[in-house]
C-alpha cells in the first residue's frame, strides 16, 4: 500500500486554511493505482455476504460501485441533499469543518441485508457515522466501513468502534 500512498497528491489550505487535503485524483488516474486500490478493499470483505455497498457522495461514487461489481453486490448512493428523486431518509453530521446533511432512498436498504459502507477518507469519522445510522435505521446490518485514506491521528475510528473498519493507506 505504500505504492499507493506516492499516488496521493497533498493540497495545503483546501477546502479552508489549516486542511491538507488528500487528493486521490493521481490514484484515480493510475490504472495499477486503481485497481490495487479496490482490490485491497475487495478483498477484505470477500467472502462476507454482501448484499449492497453504500457509497457517501461524491468520492464515495468513485470506488463503492466498482467494489460492489467485485462482490457481486448492489450500490447505494448517499448524496446531499436534494438530490435524489424518491423518498428519502436524511442525516446531519459534524465535519472536520463544519456541518453537513446526507440523505438516501428508503428503498435503498431492505432489512437484514449486509451492507458494506464504502468512502474514500475517514477523517472524524462523522460522515460515516451518518450514512451508518441511515443504514441501521433501514434494518441494514453492516459487515464493515471501507475506506481508501485514513487520516489516524484524527481519530474517527472512535466513531466507528462498533464496527469492523478496513483502510487501505493510514496517515
Amino acid at each position: 500500500m505504500e505504492n499507493l500512498k506516492k499516488l496521493i497528491r497533498d493540497v495545503p489550505d483546501f477546502p479552508k486554511k489549516g486542511i491538507i487535503f488528500k487528493d486521490i485524483t493521481p490514484l484515480l488516474q493510475d490504472p495499477k493505482g486503481l485497481k490495487a486500490a479496490v482490490e485491497a478493499i475487495s478483498q477484505h470483505y470477500k467472502g462476507k455476504k454482501i448484499d449492497v455497498v453504500v457509497g457517501a457522495e461524491a468520492r464515495g461514487f468513485i470506488l463503492a460501485p466498482t467494489v460492489a461489481f467485485n462482490l457481486g453486490a448492489g450500490f447505494v448512493p448517499v448524496r446531499k441533499p436534494g438530490k435524489l428523486p424518491y423518498k428519502k431518509i436524511s442525516e446531519s453530521y459534524a465535519l472536520e469543518y463544519g456541518t453537513d446533511t446526507l440523505e438516501m432512498h428508503k428503498d435503498g436498504i431492505k432489512k437484514g441485508q449486509n451492507v458494506l459502507m464504502v468512502d474514500d477518507l475517514l477523517a472524524t469519522g462523522g460522515t460515516m457515522a451518518a450514512c451508518c445510522k441511515m443504514v441501521e435505521s433501514l434494518g441494514g446490518n453492516i459487515a464493515g466501513c471501507a475506506f481508501l485514506i485514513e487520516l489516524a491521528f484524527l481519530n474517527g475510528k472512535n466513531a466507528l468502534s462498533k464496527y469492523d473498519i478496513f483502510s487501505a493507506i493510514k496517515y
